[in-house]
């Protein structure tokens, strides 16, 4: 049976959990470029990028996960341009070429004035 994962600050306005656990599999619902302090998106494409990325790592650390244990990352973009801001995080957490996970980037029409979300799936060893 899943056991939900949720981390204060950026739970979701409806009844879902940030994600759940099931074994060793770690999976998310999406992830925003909130402020957990404050619980509202940052301001500017850019921020809201660098928080989704550091709430992935919040998200990991509560579910029990690693960011070497990441295997897909799914990342939703409300247009185009916020791709140029993804890639300095990505490197940042995945230096090494050989072992990054697969990654799917989709222009979607996100709410509320997102401009990313990130959804993540780990298999904790």
């Amino acid at each position: 049976m899943p056991q939900s994962i949720d981390v204060p600050g950026l739970g979701h306005k409806v009844p879902i959990p940030l994600g759940a656990r099931a074994g060793n599999l770690l999976c998310s619902s999406a992830i925003a470029g909130k402020d957990p302090g404050t619980g509202k998106l940052a301001e500017t494409p850019a921020d809201q990028v660098r928080l989704a990325f550091e709430n992935l790592k919040r998200f990991l650390d509560a579910g029990g996960a690693t960011l070497d244990q990441v295997v897909k990352l799914a990342v939703y973009v409300k247009d185009d341009a916020v791709r140029a801001h993804i890639d300095p995080h990505w490197l940042a957490f995945w230096p090494d070429a050989a072992h990054r996970p697969a990654r799917h980037v989709t222009v979607h029409d996100l709410q509320h004035g997102m401009v990313i979300q990130l959804e993540t799936l780990a298999v904790i060893a």
